[in-house]
């Protein structure tokens, strides 16, 4: 059992090191960028084969995982169920993207630098994956912060990538404050910085005024590092960094935000306003950012404007309680989001040929239909899966979330035998993904789900109201010539935010020699208002 233990803390740690170690191959110097690369993989994999022993060997020593710190290598690092499995899922992305970059930067300069950058923040994001004390938390995702600005900012002559890594830096260092805050708060009312401590402290007496302070300040934090409105700006002009640099960003580090309020989730059930805090705008975030990607055109816009949406479910999903839902909505997100960005090519030839073929408009019948049909496939399933229920508000908001899979085109003369098979196919994507959900419950995360009845009205009513929306789109898409203009805008929130943002904390940067700060600040505002 011994042997055991020390596999398990070996295996834990195995990818920190490693990709400590790979980000300083560049160091060395004089080494060929092909040579680099091939180094840099060999680390990569051997993180990712450590990365896959943990999850083995923590259940092998615990015969019943509840989701918390069951060892602590060391006595500021813990491994739970989650983190194990997700430092899986980041080394695996992390390996892909590496290759990926290999041969996607092929003859650019400056490859050393991304290499370095990159190994940098898979070592940071395997950190915080461990974190078990408030000052590794703070220090791993700040760490996280830094290394990704090297990559954000890989084109240093192209004015949009450095707005966005300026706002983004804006909004991390801001983030930082607010996690002191929360640590302080917390270390004070706890008597330690141990996260373990921490929980143990609220099974005992509950949370003070303090911790409920300190849960609000998390919350903040996470919304200013998972780019939720109104801080979003920075996640849709990174698009100006290479494609890599995107899915790294889009499928691990904005997905951040959702570990961190489920490894808080015991202190957040303890704070009321945190958790409407995060309903709120969660729920906001999700159906502005889901109406302004129906107006982009551009292809990584909107899986940009797409992610956004999602970190918005995903923060509503930890602020009902239902923590569950989002641990595989995050790792549902990273895996899609990877794939998306590294085929964006495939994608964008795909779209031309649905473009030159037309869209026909919905069955009026179908777009009334599916929501009540999409309710009777989750109540089918959900009774043939024992245990595993989910409330029955969320049930709805499933089902308003899926009803688009099950709209049908208005019928064509000649056309029956295709409606017949994308009503099957309809039908099958939502029964698949309801019975997917409901399995995926039973995998052995530990996680404890506390659902919040009263949010859970809120955000149904919210994804009737965008539902509605995309009805209205659908039948009379001529009348919301107004909405159209203000949605492609996003809504102008974000243009307040780099406004407020270059008014208080003016960048210093240049592109090329003749080009002036004013100069570059100007254009890169208008562009912001006019994209």
């Amino acid at each position: 059992m011994e042997f055991s233990s020390l596999l398990l803390s070996a295996s834990a740690l195995a990818p920190v090191v490693l990709m400590s170690m790979a980000a300083c191959l560049p160091l060395g110097g004089g080494a060929r960028e092909a040579l680099l690369w091939k180094r840099f993989r060999r680390f990569s994999v051997a993180a990712l084969l450590c990365a896959l022993v943990t999850p083995g060997v923590h259940q092998l020593l615990s015969s019943a995982p509840t989701g918390t710190v069951s060892m602590q290598p060391l006595p500021w690092l813990g491994i739970s169920v989650l983190g194990a499995w997700l430092a899986v899922l980041v080394q695996m992305l992390g390996t892909v993207i590496a290759v990926f970059s290999s041969r996607y930067l092929q003859g650019e300069t400056g490859q050393g630098r991304y290499v370095a950058a990159l190994a940098a923040v898979l070592a940071a994001v395997h950190l915080l994956l461990l974190a078990n004390h408030w000052l590794v938390l703070i220090a791993a995702w700040a760490i996280v912060g830094v290394a990704l600005q090297h990559l954000l900012c890989f084109y240093p002559d192209r004015p949009f990538a450095l707005l966005a890594a300026h706002k983004k830096r804006i909004a991390d260092r801001l983030a930082d404050v607010m996690l002191l805050c929360a640590a302080a708060l917390a270390w004070w009312a706890a008597g330690s910085g141990s996260l373990a401590d921490l929980q143990q402290h609220l099974d005992t007496f509950g949370a003070s005024m303090p911790l409920q302070l300190s849960a609000v300040c998390v919350v903040v934090a996470v919304i200013l590092r998972t780019a939720l409105l109104p801080v979003h700006g920075w996640l849709i002009q990174v698009m100006e960094a290479p494609t890599p640099v995107s899915a790294l960003l889009h499928a691990g580090v904005v997905n951040l935000g959702g570990f961190v309020l489920i490894r808080f989730a015991p202190l957040l059930e303890a704070a009321p306003a945190a958790r409407w805090l995060l309903v709120g705008f969660g729920l906001a975030t999700a159906l502005l950012a889901g109406l302004v990607m129906l107006t982009r055109i551009s292809i990584k816009v909107r899986l940009a404007w797409s992610t956004v949406a999602q970190m918005g479910f995903m923060v509503l999903e930890c602020g009902l309680g239902l923590y569950t839902l989002a641990a595989l909505h995050l790792i549902g997100h990273s895996l899609y989001k990877a794939h998306a960005f590294l085929s964006a090519s495939a994608v964008v030839n795909d779209s031309k040929l649905r473009t030159m073929r037309g869209t026909a408009a919905s069955s009026p019948a179908s777009l009334l239909l599916a929501p009540a049909l999409a309710v009777a496939i989750l109540a089918l399933i959900q009774a043939r899966v024992p245990g595993t229920a989910w409330p029955w508000w969320w049930s709805g908001v499933l089902a308003l979330a899926w009803a688009p899979m099950l709209w049908l085109p208005t019928r064509r003369a000649g056309e029956g035998g295709l409606l017949c098979w994308r009503a099957l196919a309809g039908l099958a994507m939502v029964a698949g993904l309801t019975a997917v959900a409901l399995a995926a419950h039973a995998l052995p995360f530990g996680l404890d789900d506390a659902p919040q009845h009263r949010a859970g009205v809120v955000a149904m009513l919210g994804m009737g109201v965008m539902y509605l929306c995309l009805v209205t789109l659908q039948v009379r898409p001529q009348g919301l010539a107004v909405w159209r203009r203000w949605s492609y805008a996003g809504f102008y929130v974000d243009e307040l935010y780099t406004r407020l943002a270059l008014r208080l904390w003016p960048a210093r940067w240049s592109v090329g020699a003749s080009a002036s700060r004013d100069h570059v600040l100007i254009g890169a505002v208008a562009a912001t208002a006019n994209k």
